[in-house]
């Protein structure tokens, strides 16, 4: 973890968009093209959460029925927050933390929140890289060592060949191989054991593809994502064509499509619509307000943002269909229902998914396939928290470095290093254990906080949505409509802050499986990780205050007046002075 200190960010000089020179922007980098951002926006969005979370939602909360707090949730929420972050970033021209000095200075810590949680994530994410690895390698033995239980690994008595059932005992082959091939599970987190070698060499490949992928900035990552980002929908459209013609595969898309009205009582299917398109779509974490920041200034974002949320969402119900499908095809051949199959959680992408491919002719094609196509996913996703990381780096104190560390490779290779020793803990014997215990506190109730915040300082402290309004004036040339002012001002607040208190009242300690409860002194690191970002606000705010001279009541004001100017907004040529200090660029404001 790699946190940016507030106490260096007094260093840094205040720059407009309009101060930006030609060769700072060219040391900065930009986008090649328009297409460039899209799709990688697209590709950071779309990842494993659609094609394995989506599904099980709509699987447990009223199959059809889920579609319309789900459209809902995105229409109020997801669509109008993608595109504030969108005009944040590349109104500013700056990652999140210069962002928010720029736009609140009393939150700054919002920004510097998203940056530790986005250093904490890429940290342990890539363990399910090596996972995905370790797999792709695996699919071109034959048979594939995950279809029978005659392997060394296995055990006999409680293993079956067929596809797991609700209500048995027995473990399926697939998940005897997660278990004990892949993991080599040990008792508990009490018990490390020893690390598995294969995953070790398997995570150093992980890194230096994503290296290679990086080391350039947005020049190199740009020129990558028009494979990552397109390949997947090559692999779900040829799955969904060869699944849709097996036996039975009509009834899983029938039970996929089928609304169970009663669902849409309970408050947690709301809560859960609101979640997903929240985390899938990926506001709150900094990244669209970075990669945004790469954009001409005219780039049109409203446009973009349609466009990114649509292909989202239109991945994820593209997703369902091909896992029901399939599911419909393995429960006609078991002769059991599909609400019969045991399909929970993220145990779909490496335990029912392998099942499904299992089944198909030629699995081994199949299964090279569907892995690659998830490496591409976890990659776009990587690329994006990466990113972010870098681009805070080169903002904050980039014209400080020597003109050695100023390279993009040698700064891509300072980010991967302590990420890559981030996430060694999570390739023990007892590392599924960290992994699952880092991914239940570090993202869900930091996220919504620092989201809260940060809608709270565009809508509410920034001069209020009029102000906002006219940032997107000057790079559109039109004001935004009464719905997205509506939705910033009212409705997106009130429903991120109802899932911010709803996470907090149904929180629930993380486990692993059905039986292992964690112990006390783990959940107590946890909500360590959980207010490592949270802890940002509170001590860029004092720090604020601090910097700042006059009484408490004048210090405050000052701190909650944006530093962009509206005489900035509105288009005004009139240059300012670049001040030598945040005080003295403060006291200029």
């Amino acid at each position: 973890m790699y946190m940016t200190s507030p106490f260096c960010l007094c260093l840094v000089p205040h720059l407009t968009h309009m101060e930006h020179t030609a060769s700072q922007t060219q040391s900065r980098g930009v986008w090649s093209r328009r297409i460039e951002f899209v799709l990688a926006s697209i590709g950071y969005a779309v990842g494993l959460g659609n094609v394995w979370r989506f599904p099980y939602l709509c699987y447990s909360n009223g199959g059809g029925a889920f579609f319309i707090p789900y459209i809902i949730m995105l229409l109020l929420c997801a669509l109008p927050m993608l595109l504030m972050e969108f005009t944040i970033g590349q109104f500013t021209q700056r990652g999140p933390v210069q962002a928010f000095i720029q736009i609140c200075p009393l939150l700054k810590g919002v920004g510097v929140g998203t940056v530790v949680v986005s250093s904490i994530l890429s940290g342990y994410f890539n363990t399910l890289m090596s996972w995905i690895l370790f797999y792709l390698f695996n699919s071109f033995s034959s048979p594939l060592p995950w279809q029978s239980c005659n392997n060394t690994w296995n055990i006999p008595e409680s293993c079956s060949v067929e596809f797991a059932v609700n209500g048995t005992s027995l473990q399926s082959a697939s998940q005897q191989f997660f278990n004990y091939r892949l993991l080599d599970i040990s008792e508990g987190l009490e018990h490390m054991g020893h690390i598995r070698w294969e995953l070790l060499g398997c995570l150093i490949l992980a890194w230096i593809i994503e290296y290679v992928c990086i080391f350039k900035g947005v020049k190199s990552t740009g020129k990558v994502v028009y494979f990552t980002a397109l390949f997947p929908y090559i692999i779900l459209l040829i799955l969904l064509v060869f699944t849709a013609r097996l036996p039975g595969s009509a009834d899983g898309i029938l039970f996929f499509l089928t609304p169970k009205w009663h669902k849409l009582k309970k408050v947690q299917v709301w809560i859960d619509a609101l979640s997903q398109v929240f985390f899938s779509i990926g506001v709150g974490f900094g990244v669209m307000v970075s990669m945004a920041s790469y954009n001409n200034f005219k780039n049109n974002i409203l446009r973009d943002s349609v466009v990114v949320t649509l292909a989202n969402s239109a991945t994820s119900v593209f997703s369902g269909f091909v896992v029901f499908s399939a599911l419909g095809h393995i429960a006609h051949t078991r002769g059991v229902s599909v609400e019969d199959l045991a399909v929970e959680g993220p145990g779909l992408v490496f335990v029912v998914y392998p099942e499904i491919l299992a089944a198909m002719p030629v699995p081994q094609l199949w299964a090279v396939l569907f892995f690659l196509m998830l490496l591409c996913l976890a990659l776009d996703s990587q690329f994006a928290h990466l990113e972010l990381v870098t681009t805070t780096a080169m903002d904050a104190v980039g014209l400080k470095f020597p003109p050695w560390l100023r390279r993009k490779e040698v700064l891509a290779f300072l980010v991967c290093l302590p990420s890559f020793l981030v996430g060694l803990p999570c390739i023990f014997q007892g590392g599924v254990y960290v992994f699952q215990l880092m991914d239940h506190y570090t993202v869900a109730v930091s996220i919504l906080v620092l989201s809260v915040l940060e809608i709270a300082a565009i809508s509410w402290i920034l001069g209020r949505v009029q102000r906002f309004s006219m940032m997107l004036t000057r790079m559109l040339g039109k004001s935004p409509n009464i719905y997205f002012k509506v939705c910033w001002l009212v409705l997106t607040p009130l429903l991120v802050m109802a899932t911010l208190v709803a996470s907090i009242v149904q929180h629930t300690p993380p486990r692993y499986g059905k039986c292992y409860q964690f112990p006390d002194w783990s959940k107590a690191v946890g909500w360590m990780l959980t207010m490592a970002s949270i802890v940002c606000i509170p001590i860029g705010a004092a720090h604020e205050l601090y910097c700042r001279k006059g009484s408490l009541v004048e210090r405050l004001r000052a701190s909650v007046t944006a530093r962009l100017q509206l005489d900035d907004v509105r288009g005004s040529s009139q240059e300012h002075e670049v001040c030598s200090s945040p005080t003295e660029a403060w006291l200029h404001n």
